[in-house]
């Protein structure tokens, strides 16, 4: 007997014993899910990835040490617009002291000058102008000082203020059918009146001429900008003399090929104070002044047909200088570092996925891209939700029309056309000009408002089975009120399908939002979602020559994606209570 019992217990205690299969039947059901869960390899794959993802994404962003708008500059050389040089083509006006010459009256010169007129009339007075040369006129006031009328080849003249001289000179110039004289420095016009000539004194007003003067120092700027000195000039380059006398100095010029450079004494050396030339050059920068020696050179260099040239800086240092010619305008640049957007910088330690092309960190933008693309997914999902399970509900349990009314809605509803109401959404959020982070709960309300149909008619599918089962007549028949039989006994029967929905939701959520960002439609910039990243494809040359800009953001968005269907399929199968383990 003792044999027996022997042989019995351990038959005994393997029958009491349980073993993993009988440990698995009596957890409880979320036990079980969880277990059947952690058994599917790909579903564990998909959870790591979704972890990474967020960690990546709302961790990643606070432990970067940029922001998500932070731009960054770089410094270069390179060769920039520094001056213009072009042949002037317009009169320039020089009042004499205590003169002035209107705008008015300097279109009323340039149309007598077209029509051959002597004079003009302007602002109440009457101007006469003397001819220099080709590209110089000397614009005078007339006060009349007497007539002479013409007698058989001598005149017969009126007038207190013809002097014997005057008429000498006068005679002279008619002689040579000039219409101007000048003695003793004055200067006289003859003008036809009626059959008499009228003799007038000519009050200098302005000269007009073509040439542009550059003074080489600021304090002769004074002298050679007035209208004594230029005229001076004009009258000595039309007779081609190589000087001339203005009060009690004598200048020097000397001609050259496209400038006459003028020579003044200073301190009793002979010293350059201006060049005069057809020529007009200006600084492109305003806080540039440059300077009459500089204008040499680039004159310089355009006679001798360079494309280049050296000239010294201020502090001595020699820069080099390119000049490029089109149509008539002269351009000439200088080397000079500049600030620029450190656009499309491949990937260095600083910025370990380099730069996208504002100038922004890639790998920062990708962080912060992700939290916007996640929270879209999950917020978009629970609107879903919400909206589905509880119209899908009332329409299940309560059947008849209003079952009918409710799917007629959804029917309806899906007639809508997605992307159309997208685009149009997008226009109306851009001409109100909607703020990036107004605009993002704009966009994950309407796209939670045109995608819970499906959820809804899962729903309705769902509890239309089980409304007629036991333990919805025991709920009945305890008199528990409709809104608790719906959402406290026949909802929770129906949420491990929508959790399995829900999760599949996800992934494809996530790509109708980098969808449209990636058509303009989602965020604006500087807010970045993975959409607006991926964006910078378009651009073909972007998308040949930078590949760190947009291959991590859509391999984001594929890990994402994969990880939210694995994971979803795993759900699918852990609540299949006809899955063998």
């Amino acid at each position: 007997m003792s044999d027996t019992l022997k042989n019995a217990t351990p038959e005994n205690e393997h029958e009491m014993r349980l073993d993993d299969e009988s440990r698995v039947k009596v957890l409880s059901p979320g036990m079980l899910v969880l277990k059947r869960f952690m058994r599917n390899r790909l579903a564990i794959t998909g959870l790591v990835i979704l972890v990474v993802m967020f960690l990546f994404s709302f961790v990643g962003g606070l432990l970067s040490p940029y922001g998500q708008a932070q731009v960054f500059y770089k410094y270069e050389k390179m060769m920039k617009n520094y001056a213009s040089v072009m042949a002037n083509t317009e009169f320039r006006y020089t009042a004499a002291e205590g003169s002035a010459f209107s705008s008015g009256a300097r279109a009323q010169f340039i149309l007598a000058l077209n029509n051959n007129k002597g004079g003009f009339t302007a602002d109440g007075a009457v101007y006469s102008y003397m001819k220099i040369s080709d590209d110089a006129y000397r614009i005078v006031q007339s006060e009349e000082i007497g007539t002479a009328l013409g007698l058989r080849g001598s005149y017969a003249y009126t007038g207190d203020g013809l002097t014997e001289e005057i008429t000498a000179a006068f005679e002279a110039a008619q002689a040579e059918e000039q219409n101007e004289f000048e003695l003793d420095g004055v200067a006289y016009v003859v003008t036809k009146a009626g059959k008499s000539l009228s003799i007038s004194r000519a009050a200098d007003v302005a000269l007009a001429t073509m040439n542009i003067y550059d003074a080489f120092a600021q304090e002769t700027e004074g002298l050679v900008g007035s209208m004594a000195f230029r005229l001076a000039v004009e009258n000595a380059m039309a007779q081609d003399e190589t000087s001339f006398t203005l009060g009690e100095e004598t200048y020097r010029l000397e001609e050259g090929t496209d400038r006459t450079t003028v020579y003044g004494w200073q301190d009793g050396e002979e010293v350059e104070l201006a060049i005069v030339s057809g020529m007009l050059a200006s600084a492109i920068a305003p806080d540039v002044r440059m300077t009459v020696a500089f204008k040499d050179a680039i004159l310089d260099a355009l006679n001798e047909n360079q494309k280049t040239f050296t000239f010294p800086d201020p502090d001595g240092t020699e820069v080099d200088y390119q000049i490029t010619t089109m149509a008539a305008t002269h351009t000439v640049k200088r080397e000079t570092i500049t600030q620029l957007l450190d656009r499309n910088a491949s990937p260095s330690p600083s910025h370990w996925l380099g730069t996208d092309p504002n100038g922004m960190d890639m790998i920062t933008r990708l962080m912060y891209g992700g939290r916007i693309s996640l929270m879209v997914g999950f917020v978009v999902v629970l609107i879903e939700l919400f909206i589905g399970v509880v119209l899908g509900g009332v329409a299940g349990y309560f059947g008849k029309w209003i079952d009918t009314l409710l799917m007629r809605f959804i029917d309806l509803f899906n007639c809508i056309p997605y992307y159309p109401v997208m685009i149009i959404a997008g226009a109306v959020m851009d001409s109100l000009d909607v703020l990036p982070m107004v605009r993002i709960f704009l966009l994950m309300l309407i796209l939670g408002l045109l995608g819970w149909t499906d959820i809804a008619r899962t729903v309705r599918g769902q509890i239309l089975s089980l409304r007629e089962q036991d333990f919805m007549v025991a709920t009945e028949a305890t008199g528990v009120r409709v809104s608790r039989r719906i959402f406290r006994h026949l909802v929770p029967n129906v949420m491990p399908l929508l959790i399995v929905r829900a999760t599949m939701n996800l992934g494809s959520i996530i790509i109708t939002e980098a969808t449209l960002s990636f058509l303009g439609l989602g965020l604006k910039y500087p807010m970045a979602s993975w959409g607006t990243i991926i964006n910078a494809a378009t651009d073909i040359y972007v998308m040949m020559n930078f590949w760190f800009i947009w291959i991590p953001a859509g391999t984001l968005i594929l890990l994402t994606v994969l990880g939210f269907n694995f994971v979803g399929d795993g759900l699918r199968d852990a609540f299949d209570p006809k899955m063998k383990r």
